[in-house]
Order: C-alpha cells, then structure tokens, then sequence
C-alpha cells in the first residue's frame, strides 16, 4: 500500500489488482470477521459513507472505511488490506463500504452483508448504466444474492418500491415538504409509474423525482416509512435544522441532499441500534469528506469543492449555493474521462438559469471540457465580463488569487476534483492528498 501511494499518488485500487492475481476469493476471507454495511446508488454514497462511519467511530466501534470513494471492486479489496492485521481476533468489526451501482454483484458473491441502504438513482454516466432502470437492475442483481441482508431504501424513490425481494426493507424519507412544488421539471427521471406506466401524481417533490408520489390510475404510492423527515426548522448555506422522527438534529452540511444523507445514516443507525445523542454529536460535528463539500485555504479564500457528476446532484448543488446571499465566486470544472462519463450533453439538462438571480462577482471556467461549460454558461445568460477561461491549474490558481470576495465554490466532475487536489497538493495548500 505504502509503495502504491508513492508511485500513483494514490494507489487505492493498485492493491486489490495485485491481491486478485494472487487469490479470485481474496475478498471474502479478508472481511470475514466484519460486519458490513453496503451504501450505493446514484448520489450521496460518499457522504453518507462517511456520516454512518462516524458515527459507528463515535459510539465506540471498531470500523474501517474507504473513505475517499474508491468503490470499484479493487478498490474495496484494497481497503480491507490495508485495514488487514495478521493475528487479529477482534470481536464485533464493522466495514462502512461504499460500492459503486454496477460493482454490488461482485461484492455480494463473496461478502454477505448485515445491511445495504441504497440512497437514490438519476440519470449518471449514460454510457456506463444507460438509464435509471438499468441501473436498479445491476444493483439487484447483487442484492439477489444475499437475501438475508437488511435493505435500507430511499421511500421517496419511486423505483425503489415493490421490490420483489426476500430481504427485510425499512424505508426512510420526508413526511414534510420543502416548499409548494408537487410538478415535476421537463428534466426529472423516473417520471412514470413502475407498475403500469401512468405519469405520477406528487403531494410534494423534495426534488428531481424524489418524494411523495402515487399513481392515481393503479393505485401504486410510496411506501409506509420507518424512518422520517417531519420538520424543517431552518435551511441555509451553513447546514440544517430539521426533525427525525419527532427529534431535532442538526446538520452541518448544506442542501437537501445532506438532509438525505443524514437521514439515510440515521436510519441505518438506528437498524445497529446507535443511541440518539451518539447521532446527534456525529452530525453536527461532522467533517467533510474528500470533495464534497470540502473546504480549502488558498491565502484568504475559502474554496469550497463540490462534487457534481449529472443535473440532479449538479440542480442541489446550485440550490445549495443560492442559500448563500454573500457575494461569491464560482469554479467550474468539467471532463469526460472514463470515470467522468464521455457524454457530457447533461450539462444542458442543468438548471444553471437558477443562478441568475444570485450575486455572482467571478465565473472561472477549467478541465477538458472547459468551452462546452462556457457555451453552457452564455446561453444561461450570464455575461461576459465576469468570466475567465482557464485551459490549465496555474492559470486557474492565479484567476482564483485575484478574484473577488473570499468564497468561491468549486463545482466539478470526479477526474476534474481529484486532478485539482493532487495540483493542490502540490502547492501546498493540501495536506491529505487521500
């Protein structure tokens, strides 16, 4: 492990690579004496990853992680390695794994899980998963095959409904609304029942295709929920104040996709029988994992790095930045490496226009793809003048030196974030690469 940090930068599926030559069953007996928790789908794994592996880690608990989202198969066979101690006997070990959707049936051949939770699935990476549809079939195809796990879902995801499935299900969500929306945008997935094809009806939309739904005409609705939102006490770019099953939390991350995360992680939580206060302290004191929401000191400017990789996740991370009534800047970077999706249409499917109305002093531009982002960005309406044009990391570093106001938020693609903070790391202004 040591070796592979130093020669790739990282390294985090270099050893999984190298054990498999070795032995195909190499997994199953490296997470034998773990209890393990599979988080997937489509937005929030990382996030979610990291507020259930903190609060495990608060409670007392023995538990590994692989904390920067390296959630291929090799990857997860290199975080039980490094994780490996020869003549380790400890009871009571748990594994908080993030698996990526179309790795689960890997995984579940050689570990049998004690939970998955599956968070949401959009539209990502057409040219990986095809639409939303595919996607929750490759992630059956993996839960099929331990129906002894405990399955922790999204209840305010209408494809997560009418599973047929031997698993035991607890569902979690929103009992409250957000705001008056109830229609669906031209853009949403999943926008037709899964049962007989009529277009949903909602009570409330939290957002994209999430929340509330039924079908007026076969009577298909989302299920009864274990675990739920009932209240929004405040919302601001600073965090949240909500209520879980009757009781207040707050949380410390921004945008009601960390509502879900935190929700998410307090059910499964809950399922391990973690007590309310435990919960309680690890969400209003939890730090950001690697690149969402990870914030970086570059002389006097907060860089804030979001994540974004398709218009659901990229829509809440601009409604995220439209609670911040200061003056800001913004970064975007874009690609279409492998990792990132080839197609990068789904720009046009953002909702960029929604920022029009914010105050916006500078618009930086970067990554491969840097001209379709701008182009994107012009037709939104923004103008001219407060946009820079950056075709390398020096000449962005230097854009974001000089521009104005101390907040800038950084939105970009995976191989954009993860290129960007090895550059940083570079200069100094980032300790932990991984």
């Amino acid at each position: 492990m040591y070796l592979s940090k130093i020669l790739y930068k990282g390294g985090t599926n270099f050893p999984g690579k190298v054990a498999l030559k070795f032995d195909k069953n190499i997994l199953g007996k490296l997470a034998k004496n773990y209890s393990v928790i599979l988080i997937t789908g489509t937005n929030g794994k990382t996030t979610t990853t990291n507020m259930i592996y903190t609060i495990l880690k608060n409670n007392g608990e023995n538990v590994i992680t692989n904390h920067t989202g390296a959630n291929m198969y090799t990857g997860i066979i290199s975080c039980f390695i490094k994780n490996y101690k020869f003549g380790d006997k400890t009871q009571n070990k748990y594994a908080v794994i993030e698996v990526d959707e179309a790795n689960v049936k890997y995984i579940t051949e050689y570990i049998k899980p004690k939970i998955i939770t599956i968070t949401n699935l959009f539209r990502d990476q057409l040219d990986r998963y095809g639409e939303v549809y595919t996607t929750l079939e490759k992630i059956l195809e993996g839960v099929k095959k331990t129906p002894n796990s405990t399955l922790i879902l999204n209840g305010d995801e209408s494809l997560l409904g009418k599973l047929d499935l031997e698993n035991k299900i607890l569902y979690y969500g929103f009992k409250t609304p957000i705001d008056t929306k109830n229609e669906l945008s031209l853009n949403a997935d999943a926008k037709f029942c899964k049962v007989c094809k009529h277009p949903y009806n909602y009570n409330f939309i939290t957002y994209n295709h999430l929340g509330d739904f039924y079908c007026e005409s076969c009577g298909y609705k989302r299920p009864e929920l274990d675990f739920f939102i009932n209240q929004i006490i405040s919302l601001t770019s600073g965090g949240s104040i909500v209520k879980i099953n009757n009781k207040e939390y707050l949380i410390n991350q921004s945008g009601t996709y960390n509502i879900y995360n935190a929700l998410c992680s307090f059910s499964t939580s809950k399922a391990l029988k973690i007590s309310d206060s435990v919960i309680y302290n690890s969400l209003r004191n939890l730090n950001c994992s690697f690149g969402r929401q990870e914030v970086v000191k570059i002389n006097n400017k907060d860089i804030k790095i979001i994540l974004v990789k398709n218009p659901a996740g990229f829509d809440e991370a601009l409604n995220s930045i439209n609670l911040d009534d200061k003056n800001k800047s913004l970064a975007l970077l874009l690609n279409d490496n492998s990792a990132d999706g080839k197609d990068v249409s789904w720009i046009w499917d953002v909702n960029f226009e929604n920022l029009n109305s914010v105050k916006i002093d500078n618009i930086m531009v970067s990554g491969i793809r840097l001209y379709d982002m701008g182009v994107r960005l012009k037709v939104a309406g923004f103008s001219k003048e407060i946009f820079s044009v950056c075709d390398n990391y020096d000449c962005l570093l230097n854009h974001i030196e000089n521009c104005n106001g101390s907040m800038i938020y950084m939105l970009a693609t995976y191989t954009a974030m993860t290129s960007f903070r090895k550059f940083l790391n570079n200069k100094g202004y980032i300790k932990k690469l991984w």
